[in-house]
């Protein structure tokens, strides 16, 4: 038996070397032995490589439905001419590189791709560009997909003639790595995707969101850059995701955030910076949230928590320059705020442990009132208002009093 197993073992390796030597390239292009890749597709075989020359095609939907590589030489352009779908993807194995993929048809009853990927794993679509498409790049019931390095641009100005740049929808295991997205409807839009990492990209100038994502658990969010979206960044009704090293910055407007959260839970932030928002956070019916070593700089809120949040820590982050530091709804607090940097803390420290020997109470009554009566807003800066203020700290009266950080640090971390 050992023995039987032993020779089907060698014969499996021995097939598939013979398969691997006779993995062709078949090129494309003027002068070449192919005019245009769909007659190179039809003849290719599994494990070929198309090698696409530089020029300007025209062929409509392509249909890839064989583990194949496919390679630009020279940055061959694709051109839907607002009619197709250019790429669909119905095969395991794909890789797409080099190329660049304009024009894709527009409707939003079958929501064409640039690139559309079909219910299939292990698809690498790497270093392309990808130019006022409706949907950038499109992944349904994908898993383990690489989507690295791709520039997609749109040019739109209305949401309903955009679709999303990056598209993940019921997907597993996708590494979304170093891509640059601008000018679509959300630059990057997860919904019912888990398990994924979305690492180094830049997603600015896009008509909604910059990043959306929706029912996406067990997700991690690293080092990207968020700017100049038209409402910020949404998190909504999703667990167990973490985000470290992201910056959410210039992002203004009345309904516009570094991030929004709602509904979320058991999440982990660190290391963000929240620069020039409108509010920073704002945390809606969010629970369990860690919020450590961020920076909340020049926003108008720094951040805002519903009085439906709970279970929340928010620890050693610095808070400069907002307008307001944190704002809330309500008069219970059931979160903790400890250890962190208030540039508006008027403590003092006399045992020199770099700990305020003074409590803070970092929610202002004016805060309190505008959450309330935003148009009381035109009073900024008032002396009535100051003076409220001034008061209210020294007998607090009407802002909760729970709602206090006890160990405030005198100095800022350097983060």
């Amino acid at each position: 038996m050992g023995r039987r197993f032993h020779l089907y073992s060698l014969l499996c390796m021995v097939l598939l070397q013979m398969s691997n030597v006779y993995a062709r390239t078949l090129p494309v292009g003027a002068g070449k032995d192919f005019r245009s890749i769909r007659s190179a597709l039809a003849l290719s075989r599994k494990g070929d490589t198309i090698l696409i020359s530089k020029g300007l095609y025209k062929e409509g939907n392509i249909i890839v439905d064989k583990a194949l590589c496919i390679l630009g030489e020279g940055r061959p352009v694709l051109d839907g001419e607002l009619k197709f779908e250019i790429l669909s993807v119905k095969s395991n194995d794909v890789t797409i590189k080099g190329l660049c993929i304009r024009n894709s048809g527009r409707t939003a009853i079958n929501d064409p791709g640039g690139i559309k990927v079909y219910d299939v794993d292990h698809i690498v679509i790497e270093d392309n560009i990808l130019l006022d498409n409706y949907f950038g790049i499109y992944l349904q019931y994908a898993t383990h997909c690489i989507i690295k390095n791709n520039t997609l641009k749109a040019s739109q100005e209305q949401e309903y003639q955009s679709g999303n740049g990056i598209h993940c929808w019921k997907s597993d295991s996708l590494q979304i790595i170093g891509n640059k997205i601008e000018g679509h409807r959300d630059g990057i839009y997860f919904e019912f995707v888990t398990a994924s990492v979305i690492w180094r990209n830049i997603s600015k100038y896009n008509l909604r969101y910059g990043l959306h994502f929706m029912f996406s658990h067990s997700n991690a969010y690293i080092t990207n850059y968020f700017k100049s979206n038209g409402a910020g960044v949404a998190v909504m009704f999703t667990k167990k995701v973490v985000m470290i090293n992201n910056t959410f910055e210039d992002n203004w407007g009345d309904a516009a955030y570094g991030v929004l959260f709602k509904e979320l839970s058991d999440c982990y932030l660190s290391g963000n910076h929240f620069l020039r928002n409108t509010t920073g956070i704002f945390l809606d019916g969010s629970n369990r949230i860690v919020a450590e070593r961020n920076v909340f700089r020049a926003n108008g809120w720094g951040m805002r928590m519903q009085a439906n949040c709970m279970g929340n820590r928010v620890t050693a982050n610095n808070f400069i320059g907002n307008t307001f530091d944190v704002a809330t709804n309500g008069s219970l607090t059931l979160n903790e705020f400890k250890g962190n940097y208030w540039d508006k803390y008027e403590g003092y420290d006399l045992d020199k442990d770099k700990v305020g020997d003074v409590p803070y109470h970092p929610l202002s009554l004016f805060a309190v009132i505008v959450e309330k009566n935003p148009p009381a807003m035109l009073l900024y800066r008032s002396f009535m208002i100051t003076l409220l203020d001034k008061s209210e700290k020294i007998m607090p009266g009407l802002t909760p009093e729970n709602f206090v950080d006890n160990q405030p640090c005198m100095s800022p971390y350097k983060l």
